[in-house]
C-alpha cells in the first residue's frame, strides 16, 4: 500500500510551456511545446492549423526511449530484484525492497520518465555546451585576431624604429658632412690669410738679401773713386722697412660632440586605449519574404520570427523551413514598432492609436494595453532588461516629440522631451534600445530625412552623448540611422541606411568601429535583432524598386 501511495506522489520537474503551473503530459512535435492536459485541450487547439499538429505522450519523447529495455535492470543492492521506478528525491533507480526500506515517502516516477527527464536535462546541458562552444569559438577568434593585430603592431613598430634610425643616420651623416665642410672652409680662409702675409715677408727677405750683398761688396771695394760714386746710391736704398702683417689669425674651431638622448632618438609609449579588432559577419541562411521591406524583427524562443513591413502594412509570424519561411499567422496592420513582453506577448505601436496594442502570441488576439502616451502617437518601442517599457511618441499638430519610460503598470516614470535649455530634444524618435548600465539610446531621424543622430541618456536622465555619424563614412552621404540594437557584449549597433554601414558604439554612444555591409553581397540592411542564442537576424529592403521580395538573413556576428 505504501508502494502505491509513493507512486501517486510522483512528479516530473518540468513545467508546461503555456501555463507553467501543471505537470506536463504531452508534447506537440510541430510547435515543440510541452503541454499539460488542460493546455492541450483548451489553449493549443486555438493555435492556427493546430488540428494538423502531432501531439504525443511525453513518455514517448526521446530518441532512445523506444530502443531501451527498462524491464530487466538488476538492483545492485538486492539480489534477484529488478529496478521498477526512479526516485527523483534521491536521483536513483529503486527496486521494491529499496522503496519499502528507504523511499516510502519519496517522489517516484516510471523509469522511462526518469530516463526521458535525464535526456531532457542532458539536451539542455548540451545546448548550453553548444552556446559556450560558440562563445569560446568567438573568444578564440578574437584572441587570434588580437594576436595577429599585435604581431602586425610589432612589425610596424620595429619598421618605424628602423626607418627612424635610418632617418637619424642620414641626418647625422649630413650634419657631419656639413661640419667637415665648414671646417674645410675655415681652414681655407685661415691658410689664405697666413699665406698672403707670408708671401709679402718672403719678398722683403729676398730684397733685404740683395741689398745686403751689394753693401758687402761695396765695403770690400778698393777702388775709392768707385766707392764714393756708388755709396751715395746705396745709402739711399739700405733702409728696408719691415712689412706689417696681421697681429692674429683665426683658428680652426674645435669639435664639441653632442649627446644622443631619448628626446632626439625616440621613446616607446604605451597605448592605454583598447585594441579595436573590428567585427566579422558570416551569413548562415538567406530567406526570401513576400514583403517590400523588413522594418522590424522579433525572434522567438521556439525559432519562429515576427517580421513587420510598415510599407505593406503587414505583420507576419514565420518559421524557417529549409531555405524558406513558412507563414504561421498574418495581420494586415500598420505598425511603427514592436517589442516582446516577458509573457511572450507582443506590444505594438499602431498608426493612430495613442495606446500600445498587445498581441497575444498564442491566440493572435489584439487588445489595448496599459501603456499609453496620449496625446502623442507612439513611434518606437523598447523593453529594457528590467521590464521598463520605453516608448517614443510624436504629434505633428502639437509639435511635440518625446520618449516615455513606463513601469509595468503603465505609469510614466520619466519623460524625455526638452533639454536643460528647455528646447525640444527630438525631431522624430524612430528606434530605441538600452544597455546594461541603464543608458537609453534613441535614434532621432525623420522618416523622409537624409540626416539623423543617436541621442544617449544616462541613468540620471541627462543627455550624455550625441552621435551624428563618422566624419569619413558620412562625408558624402549623411548619417541616416533607422534601427538600433544592443549586442550580447552590451555594445550598440546602428543601421545607417544611407551608406549601408553598421556603426558599432559603446554603451555611452562613442564609436568603437564600423562595418560596411557592402563588402558582403549587397544585402541593403534596414533592421537588426539578436536571437536568445546570440545569432543575428538582418531585415533588409529590396535592392531596387523592380525587385519583388525583400530578404531576411541569419548571420553570426563576432568581435562586438
Amino acid at each position: 500500500m505504501a508502494f502505491s501511495q509513493s507512486v501517486s506522489k510522483s512528479q516530473v520537474p518540468v513545467k508546461c510551456n503555456l501555463c507553467e503551473n501543471e505537470t506536463i503530459k504531452w508534447k506537440c512535435e510541430d510547435c515543440e511545446l510541452l503541454l499539460c492536459t488542460n493546455c492541450r485541450d483548451r489553449k493549443h487547439s486555438k493555435i492556427k492549423n493546430s488540428q494538423n499538429h502531432k501531439i504525443i505522450d511525453i513518455k514517448q519523447v526521446g530518441v532512445h526511449s523506444e530502443k531501451v529495455d527498462f524491464s530487466n535492470i538488476q538492483c545492485k543492492d538486492h539480489f534477484g530484484q529488478q529496478y521498477r521506478l526512479f526516485c527523483t528525491t534521491c536521483d536513483s533507480l529503486v527496486c521494491p525492497i529499496c522503496i519499502n526500506k528507504f523511499h516510502k515517502i519519496h517522489d517516484l516516477i516510471e523509469i522511462s520518465e526518469g530516463f526521458n527527464m535525464k535526456i531532457e536535462k542532458l539536451k539542455k546541458g548540451q545546448s548550453k555546451i553548444q552556446i559556450n562552444k560558440a562563445k569560446l569559438a568567438t573568444n578564440k577568434e578574437l584572441l587570434e585576431r588580437c594576436k595577429s593585430h599585435e604581431n602586425e603592431n610589432y612589425t610596424e613598430v620595429i619598421q618605424n624604429i628602423q626607418n627612424h634610425g635610418n632617418v637619424i643616420k642620414q641626418a647625422v651623416d649630413k650634419h657631419i658632412d656639413e661640419l667637415k665642410n665648414e671646417v674645410s672652409e675655415n681652414q681655407k680662409a685661415i691658410m689664405y690669410s697666413i699665406d698672403t702675409d707670408l708671401d709679402v715677408i718672403l719678398r722683403f727677405m729676398i730684397e733685404a738679401d740683395d741689398k745686403n750683398n751689394e753693401t758687402v761688396d761695396l765695403i770690400k771695394a778698393t777702388d775709392i773713386d768707385k766707392f764714393f760714386g756708388e755709396v751715395h746710391q746705396i745709402e739711399k736704398l739700405i733702409d728696408i722697412p719691415v712689412p706689417k702683417t696681421q697681429s692674429s689669425y683665426n683658428s680652426i674651431p674645435k669639435f664639441v660632440p653632442g649627446g644622443i638622448t631619448q628626446s632626439n632618438v625616440g621613446v616607446l609609449q604605451s597605448d592605454d586605449s583598447p585594441v579595436k579588432l573590428g567585427v566579422a559577419l558570416d551569413i548562415i541562411s538567406e530567406y526570401p519574404t513576400e514583403l517590400s521591406i523588413v522594418t522590424d524583427i522579433i525572434p522567438c524562443s521556439d525559432k519562429s520570427i515576427w517580421i513587420n513591413c510598415d510599407i505593406d502594412e503587414k505583420l507576419v509570424k514565420v518559421k524557417p523551413e529549409g531555405n524558406n519561411l513558412k507563414i504561421i499567422s498574418s495581420f494586415n496592420i500598420n505598425i511603427y514598432g514592436m517589442a516582446v513582453l516577458p509573457s511572450n506577448d507582443i506590444l505594438l505601436c499602431i498608426e493612430g492609436e495613442s495606446s500600445l496594442i498587445q498581441l497575444n502570441s498564442i491566440t493572435g488576439e489584439l487588445t489595448d494595453s496599459v501603456y499609453d502616451v496620449d496625446p502623442l502617437v507612439p513611434t518606437a518601442i523598447h523593453i529594457t532588461s528590467g521590464n521598463k517599457v520605453v516608448v517614443g511618441g510624436n504629434d505633428d499638430e502639437l509639435g511635440r516629440r518625446a520618449v516615455f519610460v513606463m513601469d509595468e503598470n503603465g505609469d510614466h516614470e520619466i519623460v524625455y522631451e526638452h533639454d536643460k535649455h528647455n528646447q525640444p530634444i527630438f525631431t522624430y524618435p524612430q528606434s530605441i534600445n538600452s544597455t546594461s548600465n541603464g543608458n537609453i539610446h534613441v535614434v532621432d531621424c525623420e522618416a523622409d530625412s537624409d540626416r539623423g543622430r543617436v541621442v544617449v541618456f544616462g541613468q540620471g536622465g541627462d543627455i550624455i552623448n550625441t552621435y551624428m555619424g563618422h566624419i569619413n563614412i558620412n562625408k558624402d552621404i549623411p548619417f541616416t540611422p533607422v534601427r538600433i540594437v544592443t549586442t550580447p557584449r552590451d555594445n550598440v549597433v546602428v543601421v545607417d541606411v544611407g551608406t549601408e554601414v553598421f556603426h558599432f558604439l559603446n554603451n555611452t554612444g562613442k564609436l568603437l568601429f564600423h562595418y560596411n555591409t557592402k563588402i558582403m553581397i549587397r544585402i541593403h540592411p534596414y533592421c537588426l535583432a539578436f536571437t536568445p542564442t546570440g545569432q543575428l537576424y538582418i531585415g533588409c529592403s529590396r535592392p531596387s524598386s523592380t525587385a519583388k521580395k525583400a530578404k531576411l538573413y541569419q548571420v553570426t556576428l563576432s568581435g562586438c
